[in-house]
């Protein structure tokens, strides 16, 4: 879809009610449940059975040598094959909803395995049942483990077929015309969250225009039943609107009463993510609960003592490649082998941070000579193929060993682990209210940025995902950025 970014800007108009007369009864089915999440549920939870079955036996047949399974770890080890399925579908693990979502999905399977590992303790405690403390203290883990695996490969496959355009839901997007348009444009961009956009439903006014911008059908507000039977869309999204949207909203979702059509809601806060959503009733009325992000308290403590542990352990670990690319620096190019630069950290607070030199030695005096040859859509400098870099340099960025260096600020405490890029003083300078917003955290040494592209991102974008790491921190989220990070370092995908 192609979509005119400065339409987004243009004035919108409300979105009314339906019209007085339009029909409220419920429509045809249009939607129903596709023939692959029912396919990729029982595929889930044949592989869910089967490592119960490997799991259970394992405990059963390791018993020590001369003491026989007693019956009650034979019928319990039985009974896992079709409980630890069930007990996921109770927990919503089997849900459409969570299929590909990553964090909800893992966090669900956890839960499921916490309450496995309670029911277990608390029957064989209860019943006084020779359960052996392997089912319990090894074999609910070790299962819980493998079934997190096996979501994570399933999960992966479901994107590279959401990528080839399978497995996806038909989207109409209703709303205002350049709301439409930016939502429509986020989930193109972002193909992995499994929704395709078929057509767009916006006001009067917005229609003739939108439908010069973009290469889906468009229609008025009151058509969005009839385009959905007619595309065979499954899933209606109604932008984030005015005061007029509560009475349009409640006589859509009675119009889609019995279609078989999931209505969806966008609230308007793209980058605030579900952990700090929640829906609060006040009196029978639903309200939208925005939590504040949390930039201190014990959770920033225990993300600093992480920081630096894993730093200084890596430090150790590391020691002999750390040297070998020092003396690779300093015997292929004259200058020292780190390369110091001002940076600014959290609160706007200067810093030196360090890097394996990647330059020749007066890189920064011959920048003004090269300016003109900047691809960079931003405040940064990018060059693809910079003459200032060294072959041994070109090397290390290409897999980003020239990072390694700031272990060192991780251990000192100036940068984190994972956090937004540390930007020069002379960008911090022209930064703006919203993207300062980047300064209320530490600095990282990869980050969203590092996992979507590095160098290869727009200004803009490269923002927008600073921002949304500062407004949805969490270790959970951090541990997911650095297990990527080594694919993104690998695939070598925006270094230069």
């Amino acid at each position: 879809m192609l979509v005119d970014k400065q339409a987004l800007s243009s004035g919108l108009d409300m979105i009314p009610a339906p019209r007085a007369g339009a029909t409220t009864q419920p429509a045809p089915a249009l939607g129903v449940t596709a023939s692959w999440v029912r396919t990729y549920a029982l595929a889930l939870a044949a592989f869910e059975a089967l490592a119960a079955a490997v799991i259970g036996a394992g405990v059963v047949l390791t018993r020590p040598e001369g003491l026989p399974p007693a019956p009650s770890l034979f019928w319990a080890a039985v009974a896992l094959v079709p409980a630890w399925p069930l007990l996921l579908w109770a927990c919503g693990a089997h849900a459409e909803r969570v299929f590909g979502t990553g964090s909800d999905e893992y966090r669900t399977v956890g839960r499921a395995g916490l309450i496995l590992l309670a029911v277990a303790g608390f029957v064989s405690y209860a019943a006084d049942l020779d359960l052996s403390r392997a089912l319990v203290v090894v074999g609910v883990p070790a299962l819980t483990v493998t079934t997190l695996v096996g979501r994570y490969a399933a999960r992966c496959h479901l994107r590279r077929l959401r990528a080839r355009g399978r497995c996806n839901k038909r989207v109409i997007v209703v709303g205002r015309g350049g709301a439409v348009m930016e939502l429509a444009d986020r989930v193109r961009r972002e193909s992995y969250a499994g929704l395709d956009v078929v057509g767009l439903c916006v006001t009067p006014a917005d229609r003739s225009r939108v439908a010069g911008l973009v290469d889906v059908p468009v229609e008025g507000l009151d058509d969005v039943v009839s385009m959905a039977s007619r595309l065979g869309a499954d899933t209606i999204a109604v932008t984030s609107a005015s005061e007029t949207a509560a009475q349009y909203l409640r006589q859509l979702s009675w119009r889609l009463e019995g279609s078989g059509v999931e209505l969806l809601v966008a609230p308007g806060l793209i980058e605030v993510a579900g952990p700090r959503l929640h829906i609060r009733p006040f009196e029978g009325l639903p309200l939208l609960s925005v939590e504040q992000p949390r930039f201190e308290g014990w959770r920033r403590m225990v993300k600093g003592a992480v920081d630096r542990c894993a730093a200084g352990l890596a430090l150790v670990v590391l020691s002999p490649v750390l040297l070998g690319i020092a003396l690779a620096v300093r015997l292929t190019s004259n200058g020292p082998a780190l390369y110091r630069q001002e940076r600014i950290g959290i609160n706007g607070r200067a810093f030196t941070m360090l890097k394996f030199r990647s330059m020749v030695v007066d890189a920064d005096q011959r920048l003004d000579d090269i300016r003109a040859d900047n691809i960079s859509d931003g405040l940064l400098f990018k060059m693809r193929n910079d003459p200032r870099v060294t072959p041994v340099g070109r090397w290390l960025r290409r897999l980003s060993l020239d990072e390694l260096p700031q272990l060192i600020n991780v251990l000192a405490g100036t940068m984190a682990l994972v956090g937004p890029r540390p930007p020069l003083p002379g960008e911090v300078a022209r930064y703006d209210a919203s993207v300062s917003r980047r300064l209320l955290v530490k600095p990282g040494l990869t980050g969203l940025w590092q996992i979507s592209g590095r160098s290869d991102l727009p200004w803009e974008e490269a923002v927008r995902l600073d921002l949304r790491y500062v407004e949805n921190w969490s270790l959970a989220l951090d541990l997911l950025i650095l297990w990527k990070t080594a694919r993104a370092v690998l695939s070598s995908s925006g270094a230069y």
